[in-house]
This record gives structure tokens, sequence and C-alpha cells, in this order.
């Protein structure tokens, strides 16, 4: 008789609904923050997805309209003055830094003739050329760390959650000692359920991570590529001169 009335508040307390909703209403509170933090986790993973690609697609495109108007054959100072001091993409900062390094080395009419000052001045061009360009790139990788974090460790909080409905399953034949599945099914369900939003959470950020990272580094060799090129226009200028 004791046994039937332990079985009746279990059941009734899964109330015989393995819905999604009922399920996380139903877990244990240990499962339900476990839940919690993989879906935020989840959520911001895929503003974070939709962020850099939306913003990568936009530099690869402002990258291609700026390396048009800077091989068009135009003179460069007129693209410096079109740019102004306030570059709207990496690409044009690494242009605008070194072009205002040149004009300050050889403004008032100053000129690098020695061998030691166009070398210097050289040298000076290309190191703002790499601090511009690695301070972007800085920028463009923040929060790529988190998709890493979130690819590796959701399936263990998961299972972490899995693990501990499993406990509560258990408990719950150990209380009614009954191994009927109907005893034992919402904290199965619990527990799988907290498997699947630990992948849920894993699969997107890792595959996401992935290919972020593959476009990052195309984007950052190709300001590579012109901050190599504009630096042997620039040498090539000092040696005329």
């Amino acid at each position: 008789m004791e046994g039937d009335v332990v079985n009746q508040v279990v059941l009734g307390g899964a109330g015989g609904d393995l819905s999604v909703w009922a399920l996380i209403e139903q877990a244990d509170i240990i499962v339900k923050i476990v839940m919690a933090i993989l879906i935020l986790a989840s959520i911001w993973c895929w503003a974070i997805i939709f962020e850099k690609s939306m913003r990568l697609r936009r530099l690869k495109n402002e990258a291609e309209r700026f390396e048009e108007s800077f091989w068009s054959g135009g003179a460069l100072d007129d693209l410096y003055d079109r740019i102004g001091s306030r570059p709207s993409h990496p690409m044009e900062l690494i242009f605008s830094v070194a072009m205002r390094e040149w004009n300050l080395a050889t403004s008032r009419g100053r000129s690098p003739r020695e061998e030691d000052g166009r070398t210097g001045l050289q040298q000076r061009i290309d190191r703002v050329m790499r601090v511009a360009m690695n301070r972007e790139i800085e920028t463009i990788e923040k929060h790529m760390g988190f998709l890493a974090t979130v690819g590796s460790t959701a399936p263990f909080v998961g299972l972490f959650g899995t693990v501990w409905g499993i406990m509560n399953s258990f408990q719950s034949i150990a209380l009614t000692k009954n191994t009927s599945l109907a005893v034992v099914a919402p904290g199965i369900a619990e527990a799988l359920l907290a498997t699947a939003l630990g992948l849920i959470a894993a699969i997107p950020a890792v595959v996401a991570y992935n290919k972020l990272t593959n476009d990052l580094s195309r984007y950052a060799s190709r300001l590579e590529i012109f901050a190599d090129e504009f630096s042997t226009l620039m040498s090539r200028q000092l040696s005329e001169r």
C-alpha cells in the first residue's frame, strides 16, 4: 500500500508528459542550472557567429573596393586625402598610418636622402603597418575564444547534467522499489535532454570556430600581402629620391 502511494507521487510528478518544456520544468534544480547554462552559452555562441560572419563578409567587400582604388593608378596622396584620419576598415588603416609616417618624414622639404635615413623610414613604416594590422586582427578575433571554450566544454557540462539525472532515476527506483520504466523514464529523459543541449551548444560552436578561424586567417594573410606590397612600393619611391 505504501509503495503504491510512493509510485503515485513519483508518477504524478512526471505527469506522463515527456515534452521538452515539461522535462525542463520537472527537472532537478541542478539539472535546471546545467540546462540554463547551456542554453545561454548556445545563444551567445550564435550571436558571436552571426556577428563575426557578417563582419568578415563586410571587411572582405571593403578590402576589394579599396584594392581597386589603390591599384587604379591614381595618386596615393589623393587616396589618402579621401580617407582622411578616419579609415573605415583595417586595410585603409594600414594604408593611412603608413602614409602618415611617410608625410611626417618628408614634410617641410626634408627628404631621407642618406641610406641610413631611407632605411630608418622604411623600418618605421613597416613597424607602424605591422602594429596597426596586429591590433585590428586582435579586435576582430575578440570572443573567438568563447566559441572554442563552449565547443570543448559544453558536452562535459551536459554530461554532468546527465549523470545527475541518472542518479535521480536510481533514487526513484530505490524509493519505489520498482524498476518499471515508467518510474525512471522522466529522470532518464531529463538526463538525455541535458546531453542533447550540450551537443546543441558544442557542435555549432566547433564548426563555426573552425570556419571563422580559416576566414580570419585568409583575411590576415590578405592584409599582410597588402602591407608587403605597399612597403615595396614605398621602398621603390625612397630609392628614387
